[in-house]
């Protein structure tokens, strides 16, 4: 397998094709062999959930069959083994976002409890009726609502930056918006509905330059471009394992180790605890303070197995193939007559939102499934999004970089049967 055996250097991405590596890099994932309606599988869902590599089954089954057992409190064998391969995976997350200590890696269950555990311990406290929280008008759902839940209990006001036609952030506007009253500031690093790539760097260098702290919203920013949380320098950056061909479940908070340190725990019980009385309870160091209950362990070690997959393929590659897959599908998708591209950023990830005529986007999405091929349809958990163009969703073709020229073909053939038979 690529995962096990290549690692795909910028100087091997010279020497192989595309091509072959892909064909090669398909082999590690079991799900793309099967067939769905009688034809051969086009999985374009992964702005949704990736597809897991047998490297990362494998670690997941391993860890069940052999080393099972809770973390950090037995002595005995099989706990110990569970621990240091959950505590190893953390190791491996942390050097993977490039964060300075293991301590300013909480495994959550995804980015949503990520983005929750923010806004009430670190926000929650120190926000009143007078602060505001600055987001965006491309915001998932996940880096809205708790700050939606935050502003009922404390009184904030939430305040949206909006986006050009294109789908683009208005940084003129941001800047207008970044005020005294502003106490937060919460941004996706790429949107999940357009694919645009945000400007993350100049956002925390502006709002740092006002002393506030930026969360990142990096769901779909890992599955596609290294991250550097120092170089970034943000004060929170969260993802999730599903995302980045890793187990359903599981997920990373990154926070400064100094923010940590402050901030209360999020929910109480089980590990977060260092010792316990009916006259009061001391909480245990970080990480672990935020890590309440028995963890996934399972998940999280194969989130760890999902970042070697992703380490060994290589980035240059990744970036490579899905930058062709993405020029191709929208030099190919723009020769159908009746498509309408909903945001068109320069800067992008390889996902393309689209309508096809007059037919409602569920309608497209069942003609598609019908031939095999799996792509989202509907608001994509950005309903404000969807308003902004004042439609009811979109068709969503997001791709990965075990996705293939040939399957970019199959999805455009299918969209033209699809449009004969709805128009």
């Amino acid at each position: 397998m690529i995962a096990e055996s290549v690692h795909m250097s910028q100087e091997t991405v010279r020497e192989e094709t595309l091509d072959n590596i892909v064909e090669d890099v398909r082999r590690d994932f079991p799900i793309l062999t099967q067939t769905i309606n009688g034809e051969p599988l086009v999985y374009l869902d992964n702005a949704a959930t990736s597809q897991k590599p047998r490297s990362v089954i494998d670690r997941v089954c391993s860890y069940y069959e052999e080393h099972h057992s809770n973390v950090h409190r037995g002595v005995h064998s099989l706990s110990q083994r569970a621990t240091e391969m959950y505590e190893a995976a953390r190791e491996t997350v942390r050097g993977f976002i490039g964060a300075a200590s293991t301590a300013e890696i909480v495994f959550t269950r995804g980015t949503t409890e990520a983005l929750n555990l923010v806004a009430q311990s670190y926000a929650r406290p120190r926000l009143g009726s007078d602060s505001e929280i600055l987001v965006t008008m491309m915001e998932h759902h996940s880096n809205i609502v708790p700050w939606q839940i935050l502003s009922g209990q404390t009184g904030a006001k939430v305040v949206v930056t909006p986006i050009h036609e294109d789908g683009t952030l208005d940084l003129d506007a941001f800047e207008q918006l970044l005020g005294d009253k502003t106490c937060i500031v919460a941004v996706a690093y790429i949107s999940n509905s357009l694919g645009t790539i945000n400007p993350v760097e100049h956002i925390i260098e502006r709002s740092h330059a006002r002393d506030i702290p930026v969360v990142i919203d990096g769901a779909q920013a890992v599955p596609h471009m290294p991250v550097h949380v120092g170089e970034l320098d943000c004060d929170f950056f969260a993802f999730s394992g599903h995302k980045m061909f890793g187990p359903t479940g599981i997920g990373v908070l990154y926070g400064k180790e100094t923010l940590l340190d402050a901030m209360p725990p999020y929910q109480g019980g089980g590990d977060m605890i260092e010792s316990v009385s009916f006259s009061g309870t001391t909480f245990n160091k970080l990480p672990h303070k935020f890590e309440a209950g028995t963890p996934n362990i399972a998940g999280t070690i194969g989130l760890g197995a999902a970042v070697d997959y992703i380490q060994n393929v290589g980035y240059d590659f990744i970036q490579k193939h899905e930058a062709r897959l993405l020029t191709t599908a929208l030099s190919k998708l723009s020769e159908l007559e009746s498509i309408r591209f909903i945001g068109q950023a320069a800067e992008r990830a390889s996902v393309i939102s689209f309508l096809l005529g007059d037919s409602h986007p569920y309608d497209v999405g069942s003609v598609l499934d019908k031939m095999g091929i799996a792509v989202r349809t509907g608001h994509h958990c950005t309903q404000p999004l969807m308003d902004h163009y004042q439609i009811p969703g979109t068709v969503r073709a997001s791709f990965a970089f075990y996705n293939t020229i040939e399957e970019i073909d199959r999805l455009c053939s299918a969209l033209r049967k699809a449009a004969s038979l709805l128009q």
